[in-house]
């Protein structure tokens, strides 16, 4: 009876939404997390460099988002490095707001500071089915070359049409006794 079932629901996918059927019970892999991570930290260093030449660093900000959140497929759990009277960011527009400035009299727009690196030191990650969980350190290196590491925790789950989105993502400053 359980097969059947899993039948019936497999063929309801594959007529919803043949991408979706398609990636169904592909687990994610450890190399997809380190490419999401790559592409995250580009992402963050095209803002930057956008924001330096006077462009439209807020669309920019709003594309990175849209190419690797889940905002827009559900809920996403965004505890931003510098944040401290809004600290969690659980809407679209908080976290723009978080990257290039705006809604938040905190926000001093984390993404437009000349970051011109962004690398991950994982100190591990794990993947179970569609979702995956990498934790460690990122360094992002400033117009000067001086590095700033920030811990980090992100999570990841597979959209419908097989992308990873980040769906957790928490970072903080590291301890200073």
């Amino acid at each position: 009876m359980k097969s059947n079932l899993v039948a019936a629901v497999a063929a309801t996918l594959a007529l919803a939404s043949p991408a979706a059927a398609q990636h169904a019970g592909t687990p994610i892999t450890t190399e997809e997390v380190e490419a999401a991570q790559k592409a995250w930290g580009d992402g963050i260093v095209a803002i930057s460099r956008t924001h330096t030449q006077g462009a439209d660093y807020a669309s920019r900000a709003r594309a990175h988002l849209d190419d690797l959140y889940n905002y827009d497929h559900g809920m996403v759990l965004f505890k931003p490095t510098l944040a401290s009277e809004d600290q969690f960011r659980g809407t679209y527009d908080e976290a723009v707001s978080y990257f290039v400035k705006g809604m938040r009299s905190e926000d001093s727009g984390f993404a437009i500071k000349g970051w011109t690196d962004v690398r991950f030191e994982n100190e591990g990650i794990i993947t179970q089915d569609d979702n995956a969980m990498a934790m460690g350190n990122y360094y992002f290196t400033g117009p000067d070359g001086a590095e700033t590491k920030v811990e980090y925790t992100f999570g990841y789950v597979r959209d419908e049409d097989g992308k990873l989105r980040i769906n957790v993502h928490h970072s903080s400053v590291p301890y200073v006794p």
